[in-house]
């Protein structure tokens, strides 16, 4: 049994900005789109790309929230009705193995400890290596191209 699943964001944090103007939006950094090709779409909510037609937004956030120098945002695509997804042990989706993916490990202090590029085939072994670390407490990928937050990555059991 794998050691890993993949989380997505929780969805209820996003809901709000839908009901929001573009005025709104632009406010608070974030814009609507519309998928105009498919794999290019990235929902940190379901882990799926979207498909071309589907509303989403592309806003700013937060995805380690900490006092440690590692404390980072950036910027995530979520689609509109998008469902949380919590993998089964070991998957991988297509979301993350069409891409090239930055793998960080993170102790229990949101300290790195660990990091490697990727081909996102390859993601699967990176995260259990990683993970063989008693030290390490979770994982985020990240989209290494843009450097956006992927989708966190938590021990199972």
């Amino acid at each position: 049994m794998s050691l890993f699943r993949l989380v997505g964001l929780a969805a209820e944090n996003f809901e709000p900005f839908f009901a929001m103007s573009d005025a709104e939006l632009a406010a608070r950094g974030a814009r609507r789109v519309v998928a105009d090709a498919p794999a290019g779409f990235p929902c940190r909510v379901s882990l799926v790309d979207a498909d071309v037609g589907d509303e989403l937004l592309l806003l700013p956030h937060e995805h380690l929230s900490t006092g440690s120098p590692y404390r980072a945002s950036g910027p995530v695509y979520v689609r509109r009705g998008a469902t949380r997804a919590v993998l089964a042990p070991g998957a991988i989706p297509p979301y993350v193995t069409r891409r090239l993916m930055s793998v960080r490990a993170y102790d229990a202090g949101d300290m790195m400890v660990d990091a490697a590029v990727c081909d996102g085939t390859e993601a699967h072994d990176a995260i259990e290596r990683m993970l063989s670390d008693a030290a390490v407490s979770f994982i985020h990928l990240h989209n290494a191209k843009r450097g956006c937050f992927s989708c966190r990555v938590e021990r199972v059991g």
